[in-house]
Parts: structure tokens; sequence; C-alpha cells
């Protein structure tokens, strides 16, 4: 089992064997959402904010 720490908060988060790049994670304590950037070693970054695309 690996183990992150939230780039906002720092609070520590459990990575499960499944966890793949790129999955989004949302942070227990904060709240924010955490994108996984790396497995090995264990690494997240912000999750990229979504745009609106208005009907575009």
């Amino acid at each position: 089992m690996a183990f992150v720490t939230c780039v906002e908060c720092a609070a520590e988060i459990t990575l499960d064997k499944n966890t793949e790049i790129g999955e989004i994670l949302v942070c227990p304590d904060c709240g924010v959402d955490l994108e996984v950037i790396s497995i090995d070693p264990p690494k997240v970054s912000l999750a990229p904010m979504e745009q609106e695309d208005w009907g575009e």
C-alpha cells in the first residue's frame, strides 16, 4: 500500500493497489481534487479544473 501527501493541506492519503495514473482522488481533509501523476514513486498534483464549453 502506498501513501501520498496532499499538496494543498499536507494530509496523508492512502492509495490502494488498483490506483492508476490519471485517476482523480479527493483529499479527505480539505476536499481538493488531486490527480495521480506517478505510481512509483507515488505522487499527486492538483487536478486540472474542468472548463465549461458553454454550448460550443
